[in-house]
């Protein structure tokens, strides 16, 4: 059975900071470039950042760079997302995406269920 589960989110204060982690199960994880997205209360999704299945490029969404850093454990299955000077704006449920690509062709991508972070004083 594929799966994708989250964990680390919760209540923090603005400017502290949480570690999300995602662990994967059911798919050769090394294999798929894997994102975080997330959604804020009322919105619709927001990709927050990913990262390659290669050498480990990552990418990052203006609104966190310099504050998020995405990495993975390819020997653990686990992805994770490092977020410092937390911003009320931060709020939402984030999710872990994992995509497999032939080419620019998507083969096969997997969510998890999402963690919620609530960022407020």
């Amino acid at each position: 059975e594929v799966q994708l589960v989250e964990s680390g989110g919760g209540l923090v204060q603005p400017g502290g900071s949480l570690r999300l982690s995602c662990g994967a199960s059911g798919f050769t994880f090394s294999m798929y470039a894997k994102s975080w997205v997330r959604q804020a209360p009322g919105k619709g999704l927001e990709w927050v950042s990913s990262i390659d299945n290669g050498g480990g490029s990552t990418s990052y969404a203006d609104s966190v760079k310099g504050r998020f850093t995405i990495s993975r454990d390819n020997a653990k299955n686990t992805l994770y997302l490092q977020m410092n000077s937390l911003k009320p704006e931060d709020t939402a449920v984030y999710y872990c995406k994992a995509e497999l690509f032939s080419g620019l062709n998507l083969q096969s991508e997997h969510w998890g269920q999402g963690t919620q972070v609530t960022v407020s004083s």
